[in-house]
């Protein structure tokens, strides 16, 4: 598989040449991805790994991990992982979208893997070491990673090197993969770091917010929504100057988490999903020149009996936008299911698909409902190949042609041994869901069960997926 164009860079024109699989010299279908394990917080003292999944059903390894690569520390807590070039890049032959940036959520390593040698067997191109992010930014614990139409790599960050909360960036060169130093200017940066997007028609870039690195490092306390350590921002940068412009207030307690415009370049919107109070918030840039944001969707707590609170947020954790931008996808980590929207009109969102598997209100568990806004009764517990899936959905992507939604099941090691210690015991899931893309609805492929509870050193916690030619999540076009 390889976005190779006559030469014109990796990736696509435009997020619908993406859908329809032009310029690809094989099939758009993917038919590998990659997708990284944890073992921070499971017991088991082995590093993380970045695991090969063969999702190509014509494969006899189809839905097997076909490679894995140690980390050769412990403990790094992989996360989230970005290009060294994508479609900002298109039009440059020079570029390949060929090593996959891998930032270290708890050690503040940042991890370049090569898999353009070997698709199937990525191996370690270099090592960012956290005290190149500490002396050149006075940043730490990494997150998202995007490429950049200049060739450059950025990426967010959470924290200071002492574990306080720290919205910054640290820019690597796309060349040497050597830490520049911070994007941002200027003496303004917001308290909290997390996620973000930018859109350089509209000469935009925003932030989002978790919490203080130090507070969620081993799992979550609510007071510390009292005491101000996550977050409630969406952050707006001025692309061009790198300057911090604008705090949008989404409420206390609300935890912006993933952030996603539309994909198409000239829209002046987007949406941001929020853990906590389980909303979805359509931002927009208004008559002025600023930018605002509205409540669009809200997931309603449930009432229960035997869980931490008496009220249990469904817990908005991943959000993405289909290509073509019709469709927006979230998971509830918590209540158990994933939702399909139909957002042809962005202002109201129609909810026209939705599947669960697994999650903390299923019947026979610990949880009883008291009061649901939603349901008439406690989802049965989710069972696939006869393995019951314990955690809930988590990290999701989707296909390029929109059909194949693909899931896995672990939020963060720390949070994981939490609310859910059966997972970390047992491992996480990864699965896929058949999409309607005419009118929308979501199904099961009940043939489909990556089981990372089997893997050799013992279970592990499977996170984010890649797919080598670029996704929904990580190509942004100018």
């Amino acid at each position: 598989q390889s976005a190779t164009c006559g030469g014109c860079g990796p990736g696509y024109a435009t997020p619908l040449a993406a859908m329809k699989g032009e310029c690809w010299d094989v099939c758009p279908r993917e038919e590998i991805v990659y997708v990284p394990c944890i073992y921070r917080n499971t017991g088991t003292e082995k590093p993380d790994y970045l695991a090969t999944v063969d999702v190509d059903p014509k494969s006899p390894l189809y839905c097997q991990v076909i490679h894995r690569l140690p980390m050769p520390n412990l403990k790094d807590e992989l996360h989230h992982s970005g290009w060294n070039a994508c479609s900002s890049c298109f039009g440059d032959p020079t570029k390949r979208r060929d090593r996959l940036i891998l930032p270290s959520l708890i050690s503040s390593r940042v991890y370049v893997v090569d898999v353009g040698t070997d698709l199937r067997a990525p191996r370690i191109h270099k090592i960012v070491e956290p005290v190149e992010l500490f002396w050149k930014g006075n940043v730490a614990n990494p997150h998202t990673s995007h490429c950049l139409g200049s060739g450059d790599i950025l990426i967010s960050c959470l924290g200071d090197p002492s574990g306080n909360g720290k919205g910054g960036f640290i820019l690597l060169d796309g060349e040497t993969f050597e830490v520049k130093g911070n994007w941002e200017n200027g003496e303004k940066v917001p308290p909290l770091g997390y996620d973000f997007w930018y859109q350089p028609r509209h000469n935009v870039l925003m932030s989002t917010e978790w919490g203080t690195p130090k507070a969620l490092a081993n799992g979550f306390n609510p007071a510390d929504v009292e005491r101000g350590h996550y977050g409630r921002h969406i952050n707006v940068w001025d692309w061009s100057t790198h300057t911090y412009l604008q705090a949008i207030d989404l409420g206390k307690g609300s935890i912006p988490l993933e952030i996603r415009f539309l994909h198409n370049p000239d829209a002046a919107e987007g949406f941001v999903g929020c853990a906590l109070n389980s909303a979805v918030h359509r931002f927009y840039k208004t008559e002025k020149g600023d930018w605002a944001a509205e409540k669009v969707i809200e997931v309603p707590s449930k009432k229960v009996q035997g869980w931490l609170l008496p009220d249990m947020p469904g817990l908005i954790t991943d959000i993405l936008i289909s290509l073509d931008d019709r469709f927006l996808y979230f998971s509830n980590w918590l209540h158990g299911d994933i939702r399909q929207y139909d957002i042809s009109d962005t202002r109201k969102p129609k909810l026209v698909g939705q599947v669960f598997l697994g999650g903390s209100i299923t019947k026979g568990g610990a949880v009883t409902v008291v009061e649901d806004k939603e349901l008439q009764g406690q989802p049965e517990p989710f069972v696939i190949k006869g393995r019951k899936v314990p955690g809930g959905p988590q990290m999701i992507q989707l296909s390029l042609d929109g059909k194949r939604l693909y899931v896995t099941t672990s939020l963060y090691s720390g949070w994981d041994k939490q609310f859910y210690p059966d997972l970390v015991k047992e491992g996480s899931v990864m699965l896929q869901i058949d999409v309607d893309t005419e009118r929308g609805g979501l199904k099961v492929n009940k043939n489909f069960l990556v089981d990372f509870g089997k893997e050799p050193d013992g279970p592990v916690l499977a996170h984010e997926i890649r797919y080598p030619g670029g996704d929904c999540t990580s190509d942004i076009w100018m």
